[in-house]
């Protein structure tokens, strides 16, 4: 019961063994951290049976099932009308609104999996300098967009709601979209890192958006 990076491969490939069987009574799987639901479409007779079935499933050559994912890049602006929390995390780490920044952009993120909200990304890889502790109130509205740090982790409010979280920034891109096909553009397993815009850049990049002609920045990755 961990956060680890090998269990959540381990649980991907699973997910996709399963998936790639086509099996007709399965009608969809979801991964955590480290674990896997798997959910029918009835109820399922001769559920040790079934168990055996998916432990043999997961016994089989998953070495030969590459999983590929992408990076994103994903635009932050750390302007103090946005991040309305960063120069007190600033100030509480004896830091500057630089080198906070610094520790929030330097690392190459982990997508575990989705939740809370739709298109909300649980993160791991967030820098232990930047670890603090959720708001003991919490604001009843936060602004969609808003780049956070709860704990040891960090996220992206992907649409106005209340939240704990302390704020150090805002990013223009949609993490969910029902006008497209794909709602959610990163899956788990994918990788994010940040990068810092200035506030006419973000309010350019929303304008873009708007105009549905940004393009995001991403790479594919192998395993």
């Amino acid at each position: 019961s961990e956060i680890e990076p090998q269990i959540l491969q381990d649980i991907l490939q699973f997910k996709a063994l399963i998936e790639n069987k086509k099996i007709n009574q399965i009608i969809e799987v979801r991964s955590a951290y480290n674990s896997l639901l798997v959910v029918y479409n009835d109820f399922v007779n001769g559920v040790e049976d079934e168990l055996y079935a998916l432990k043999s499933i997961y016994k089989s050559n998953k070495a030969s099932n590459t999983l590929k994912s992408r990076l994103w890049k994903i635009p932050v602006c750390y302007d103090a009308n946005l991040g309305i929390d960063l120069m007190a995390l600033a100030e509480e780490k004896n830091s500057s609104k630089e080198a906070i920044i610094k520790y929030h952009t330097n690392p190459i993120y982990t997508v575990y999996f989705i939740g809370f909200l739709p298109g909300f990304l649980y993160l791991g890889g967030l820098d232990e300098t930047l670890f603090t502790p959720r708001k003991s109130s919490p604001r009843l509205k936060i602004e969609k967009g808003a780049v956070a740090i709860g704990g040891n982790q960090t996220g992206i409010y992907p649409q106005e709601s209340p939240g704990g979280w302390n704020i150090i920034g805002n990013t223009p891109i949609n993490f969910f979209d029902v006008s497209k096909e794909t709602p959610c553009f990163a899956n788990a397993g994918d990788r994010l890192q940040f990068y810092s815009i200035t506030l006419k850049e973000h309010q350019n990049i929303k304008a873009l958006i708007k105009a549905n002609v940004y393009q995001l920045e991403s790479e594919v990755l192998d395993g």
